[in-house]
């Protein structure tokens, strides 16, 4: 029984030997094939490798050889291109040589020309000279004569004088008049024929001005006042605001008043409410405060709202849009005038005059329409235009807060003016243009002259009638003060003055003397607008009847 064990497992492990043997040779036969079969891969990968090795250097000399080809080509081009250049340049050598063989040549030509006429120049000196020598010695021989003639002159002149005393003498004797007496009618004479001589030389002066300057003159005026074109506008102190329905007074009048009374305060404008249907007016000078009150009231009447706190309100915001519309007016005066820069201060106060009329006419209209004719007038004459034009606009800045600052208008005008840096030939033309001061620059004449002409044109300035009457009166007045006047008559709505005199007593040659005389008081007596022209009549009569 043992033995049998033993046999089984000697048996057992024989087995598992041999079994042990033959996995260990499979598993050594199979890891064989395998690797055989890596090794055949890797072979065929390395073969593979080697020919696309071979074949990207085959590439690679290929691409050498094209690109050795291209550099033997571009070298042969360069050589050619330089060949060339070297050849232009040869080229630009010689002509270059030649054009300066050519100047050279050109050169001396001129030169030999300038020597020539040097040569004549200075043969024709030579020869002048010689003449003025000649000129010289006749001048010399010519003024000894002179001099020989006024001492014979002079010499005849005495005897003159002594014949003439002798004459006076003789003629006292004969005439049996002292001397104060003889004087006296000498004088007389004299008078006589100084005035025919005086009225000659005006009457001469006049034509020859005239002839000279009208026509100029009258061009420049015309010329500009073409070129500018100006409304015409009424002088208001009221503003009349519409209203929705009748019922809106009695809102805006509020309980016992008090709407009315706060809307007059803040304003400082009157509320007129009347029997007028369906209308209120706005009472007041200042035209500001009379436009910022309308534009309130058409605010509180479109919101509807009206009591003190609202008014309030309403009133700085129209007071605020004025503000903003001033500032506007300036700069569109100044765009429309091409002036470009100004203090914005001064620009400001340039656009209050919006609101500011002097004998109905708006002062800002006004003020470009004078920058306007100045400047045309200035290039015309040939003088600084934009100079011209800066004058004009500015003339009458000081109207723009007159009513708040004492002085006149032109005061008020030159410290402003001064104060934000403005050239001095503008400060003068606004101080001179009402003749305070001496004009110092051609453009405040001109200034004056663009002043006149719109504010005298028709339709432009309303007059009162009394005005208008002491102003005839005063140019009756004075030409009547002449002695030898008969009757003067203003007409023209006092742009001519009509002086009849006296036959008797002022000769023809005497009326222009007295149109003169006349001229000068009137121009140092009045103020006007526009020109006013003298006309002195004199009519004779010789009346005889026959029987």
């Amino acid at each position: 029984m043992m033995n049998n064990s033993i046999f089984y497992l000697v048996a057992f492990v024989v087995v598992f030997l041999i079994s042990l043997v033959v996995g260990i040779l499979i598993g050594y036969a199979i890891r064989k094939n395998s690797w055989e079969q890596k090794a055949e891969n890797a072979k065929q990968s390395a073969d593979s490798l080697l020919a696309k090795a071979k074949a990207e250097v085959e590439v690679a000399k290929a691409e050498a050889a094209a690109k050795r080809q291209e550099a033997e080509a571009a070298m042969r081009d360069a050589e050619t291109e330089k060949k060339a250049k070297i050849l232009e340049a040869q080229e630009e050598i010689r002509d270059y040589r030649q054009k300066v063989e050519d100047e050279l040549n050109g050169r001396r030509d001129e030169i030999a020309r300038k020597e020539n006429r040097l040569q004549q120049k200075e043969d024709t000196l030579d020869h002048r000279s010689g003449v003025l020598d000649e000129k010289e010695n006749q001048l010399t021989q010519r003024k000894n004569q002179i001099k020989k003639q006024e001492e014979k002159t002079a010499q005849l002149q005495s005897e003159a004088e002594d014949l003439v005393k002798q004459q006076n003498e003789k003629l006292l004797e004969v005439s049996n008049l002292d001397e104060d007496e003889a004087k006296k009618i000498v004088l007389a004479q004299v008078s006589d024929h100084l005035v025919k001589e005086k009225a000659e030389m005006i009457r001469n002066m006049q034509e020859d001005v005239t002839a000279k300057a009208d026509r100029f003159a009258h061009q420049v005026i015309v010329d500009a006042i073409q070129s500018s074109a100006a409304d015409t506008v009424a002088e208001t102190t009221v503003s009349v605001v519409d209203l929705p329905n009748d019922e809106m007074k009695g809102r805006i009048i509020g309980r016992e008043g008090r709407n009315i009374r706060s809307f007059e305060a803040m304003t400082g404008v009157d509320l007129i409410i009347d029997d007028t249907p369906k209308t209120v007016t706005l009472s007041g000078f200042d035209s500001i405060r009379r436009e910022v009150a309308k534009r309130a009231l058409q605010k509180l009447i479109k919101d509807g709202r009206i009591h003190p706190a609202r008014i309030e309100e309403m009133v700085d915001k129209a007071r605020k849009e004025v503000n903003d519309d001033i500032y506007e007016a300036g700069e569109s005066a100044l765009m429309e005038l091409g002036i470009h820069r100004m203090h914005p201060e001064l620009v400001k106060v340039l656009g209050r005059l919006k609101y500011r009329t002097s004998y109905g006419q708006n002062v800002l209209a006004h003020s470009i329409e004078v920058g306007k004719l100045a400047g045309t007038m200035a290039a015309e004459l040939g003088l600084d235009e934009k100079l011209a034009v800066r004058a004009g606009l500015l003339h009458d800045i000081g109207k723009a807060i007159d009513h708040d600052i004492e002085g006149s208008h032109v005061e008020i005008g030159v410290e402003l003016t001064r104060k934000y840096h403005e050239p001095e030939l503008v400060v003068n033309a606004i101080a001179a243009h009402h003749g305070d001061v001496p004009k110092l620059s051609f453009i405040a004449e001109l200034v004056v002259a663009a002043d006149t002409i719109s504010s005298a044109r028709p339709g432009a300035r309303s007059e009162s009638l009394e005005n208008y009457i002491r102003r005839l009166t005063e140019l009756e007045d004075i030409a009547n003060s002449y002695d030898g006047v008969k009757q003067a008559y203003a007409i023209q709505a006092g742009r001519e003055v009509r002086v009849m005199v006296e036959p008797a007593k002022i000769s023809d040659d005497e009326i222009t003397v007295l149109a003169h005389e006349i001229r000068d008081r009137v121009e140092k007596e009045l103020d006007y607008p526009g020109n006013i022209k003298i006309t002195v009549i004199r009519e004779k009569r010789a009346v005889a009847v026959a029987k």
